[in-house]
């Protein structure tokens, strides 16, 4: 049985004389049409929640689009008939969801690498060799800097006072404190380009 409204079988079981007049063709509808139609009516929200409560709820909407398009593709085929409807879209819903899953599961495994094939993540012993010699480097220009010069630039750098503060200390002016970090810089700069 095809989806036609009990209703239009008994229009279509009679037969037209020749001489009956037809309807326009504006007015013509299909019972499959109206029928598919009732059926998106009843049977799309019991689809909408078996999707929301399985899948995303963003999803829902396509899947249920998805499985009425399927039906509406499987009623259209020549020579076949869909007698339980509802039955078809319930087992294409379920078939939709187990897609679904496989398709994720496939990507899943193409995402995944064997443990065999990956590095697994340590220190880096040439990062830290470089590190510690970069140190040392730099702890040996600062002990070349006369004392006065090495201790405005820590208490700079490494202590965080401001010029003024360092002014203050040292009893020199802020051109004076400036002038032992341009040269602490300086020297820092040309012992680190000379790698």
């Amino acid at each position: 049985m095809r989806l036609i409204p009990d209703a239009l079988k008994a229009l279509s079981r009679s037969r037209l004389a020749e001489g009956d007049p037809l309807p326009p063709e504006d007015r013509v509808v299909t019972g499959s049409v109206l029928t598919l139609e009732d059926l998106y009516h009843t049977e799309a929200p019991r689809l909408h929640r078996f999707f929301a409560r399985r899948a995303d709820c963003q999803d829902a909407n396509d899947l249920v689009q998805e499985s009425f398009a399927r039906l509406a593709g499987a009623d259209a085929a020549p020579g076949r008939s869909i007698e339980q409807p509802e039955a078809y879209l319930s087992r294409t819903a379920a078939n939709l969801l187990r897609n679904r899953a496989k398709s994720a599961l496939q990507r899943s495994l193409a995402r995944q690498v064997p443990v065999e094939e990956t590095s697994l993540a340590g220190p880096d012993m040439i990062a830290m060799l470089e590190a510690r010699d970069l140190l040392n480097r730099i702890q040996n220009a600062l002990m070349r800097l006369s004392p006065k010069t090495r201790d405005i630039f820590l208490a700079h750098r490494v202590d965080g006072l401001s010029y003024n503060d360092i002014a203050k200390r040292t009893g020199l002016s802020l051109k004076g404190v400036e002038w032992h970090m341009t040269k602490a810089i300086a020297h820092l700069d040309r012992v680190l380009r000379s790698r």
